[in-house]
């Protein structure tokens, strides 16, 4: 199949690898606003450049993924909906839940299928953590614990425009303990700190944060994120039922170091970054999307998928600023 990518910047580039390397993928159409950014792309991976999305849509190409800025998205989005093109879209939606929803209405009024990145979905670990829980070997849940710890803060720029820690960081821990569990989130609880960059803080954000979520069930998830993690990128799921417990993200590259003694656990190199500790799930994920291009597969992660994780977000974000508990339904507009 031909497959169109829109922005080449970190992800968009990893994505045409990634691309490039599918069995079902015959050929990409690539465009970004740097011009030189689509032409080291189409250099390196033999793909044809388009000079605009429009050029892209227009190229008769199977499938288009989004990984342009999220201003964009929304468009973007929309002009491959309206052009029949299924779409792959690295979250968020939009920048604002409002957009989010307009966006869900235009595409809940087609048939096109529409993909969000949520690559956690795909990696081995918790796919398996899903089984467990939904095959009942845990027993019933009471407690989640996940983690997220970036090794350094993203550029000032960059947390300026990205909404705060709870939407552009733990927005992936929200996502994966509504599809590991099955359960919703009916309320929140959040608190954070500033111990680092001065910049996150005059951009009124955290820069590490602690959120506890009541499930529907009754389950309790602990959620933990931080932009300071010097050992490397850390992400893990801890998932405690009255029958088993189990672990996502204990493997040899953990970024933690052990002071019991006789341990050598982990004894490997660190993961350092999330293209390091994800690389397999971006490919599952992306393999994915060619089967939901070919019609095989519906998409295994809706643009309503995403906006759940988005509300989650939004109530912890208020929590935070308003020192108090939060009920999913004070921001919900849907």
């Amino acid at each position: 199949m031909r497959i169109g990518i829109l922005g080449l910047g970190r992800i968009g580039a990893f994505h045409a690898e990634t691309l490039s390397g599918l069995d079902a993928v015959e050929s990409l159409v690539v465009a970004d606003p740097v011009a030189q950014a689509a032409r080291a792309a189409a250099e390196r991976f033999g793909a044809e450049v388009a000079a605009s999305p429009e050029a892209v849509l227009a190229a008769g190409v199977d499938g288009v993924v989004v990984a342009a800025a999220t201003d964009a998205h929304p468009a973007l989005i929309r002009a491959a909906v309206e052009a029949g093109v299924p779409v792959f879209c690295e979250k968020p939606v939009a920048r604002t839940m409002t957009e989010g929803v307009e966006v869900l209405k235009a595409v809940e009024a087609g048939d096109v299928p529409v993909q969000i990145g949520f690559n956690r979905r795909f990696d081995a670990g918790f796919v398996a953590a899903r089984a467990a829980v939904h095959s009942g070997e845990l027993g019933k849940l009471h407690t989640v614990r996940s983690t997220t710890l970036d090794p350094a803060p993203p550029p000032a720029a960059y947390v300026a425009a990205s909404g705060g820690i709870f939407r552009d960081c733990s927005v992936h821990d929200f996502d994966i303990i509504r599809w590991v569990t099955g359960r919703e989130v009916t309320e929140v609880y959040a608190v954070g700190g500033n111990r680092g960059a001065e910049y996150i803080k005059e951009a009124g954000d955290a820069d590490t944060t602690g959120a506890v979520l009541t499930l529907d069930d009754g389950t309790i998830a602990v959620v933990s994120n931080s932009r300071h993690n010097a050992r490397g990128h850390d992400v893990r799921m801890e998932l405690h039922g009255f029958a088993d417990s189990v672990a996502v993200g204990l493997d040899d590259k953990l970024p933690l170091r052990s002071l019991e003694p006789g341990v050598a656990f982990p004894a490997g190199t660190p993961h350092d970054f999330f293209m390091d500790r994800f690389a397999a799930a971006y490919r599952a994920e992306l393999a994915a999307f060619t089967e939901v291009v070919a019609g095989r597969l519906a998409s295994p992660c809706t643009v309503a998928d995403a906006l759940e994780a988005g509300w989650i977000a939004e109530a912890c974000t208020l929590s935070l600023h308003e020192h108090r508990p939060v009920r999913i339904e004070e921001v919900r507009t849907v």
